[in-house]
């Protein structure tokens, strides 16, 4: 994948940065530490700059992210409620009233989610679903979206060009911060899971 990604932005550049990134928001998969340190060492031989780097990979997120944002917005509560009220899940533990609670959250503390999540592995790029469900307002959502990518494509095209040909080192500490992320998001989830469930048994032995 890392040598289709370089001939793809060796061939077209600036859009080719803003396609790609625009393609990693929709398919986290896509690593972009690659594109984004990789675009950094261009600025070292071709004609393209930081900043244009920068501004085009910041427009990809964007429109990445508006994508998601329109998916989760045809994630109604009432369509989730009706997934919720199967057996399945109903045998997990899981009720209607956990969609609304759900929501409510989000409608209080997503603004920082989407700010900061930009700059986390995997949740940068499925945190405008939520957003988009929880019909976070869309402007609000876009400005959220455009600090937080832009910080992170500025740390990332900025160490890219100042490594120049040794880019490649800056996968190597960013894979290592992925997987500590990953690592310590997956324990996140299975203590929430494991707490969510403990009271769900005792709620129904009560």
């Amino acid at each position: 994948m890392q040598e289709m990604i370089i001939e793809i932005m060796n061939q077209a550049g600036y859009i080719g940065v803003c396609l790609l990134i625009a393609l990693e928001n929709i398919f986290p998969p896509i690593p972009s530490e690659i594109i984004l340190s990789f675009g950094g060492f261009m600025t070292t031989y071709t004609n393209m700059n930081v900043a244009g780097v920068v501004a085009f990979a910041t427009l990809g997120s964007i429109l990445g992210a508006i994508a998601l944002y329109g998916i989760g917005c045809l994630l109604t509560p009432e369509r989730l409620e009706e997934l919720l009220d199967r057996k399945l899940f109903k045998i997990l533990g899981f009720k209607k009233g956990d969609i609304a609670k759900t929501a409510k959250w989000f409608e209080e503390h997503g603004k920082k989610a989407i700010l900061f999540g930009r700059c986390i592995p995997i949740i940068r790029s499925l945190i405008s679903i939520p957003a988009g469900m929880a019909k976070i307002n869309f402007f609000l959502f876009l400005l959220y979206t455009a600090i937080g990518s832009t910080a992170w494509n500025i740390l990332l095209v900025s160490l890219g060009a100042f490594m120049g040909n040794s880019w490649e080192k800056v996968l190597y500490y960013f894979d290592m911060y992925s997987s500590i992320t990953v690592f310590v998001l997956g324990g996140i989830c299975i203590v929430v899971c494991l707490i969510f469930l403990k009271k769900r048994i005792l709620q129904r032995e009560n």
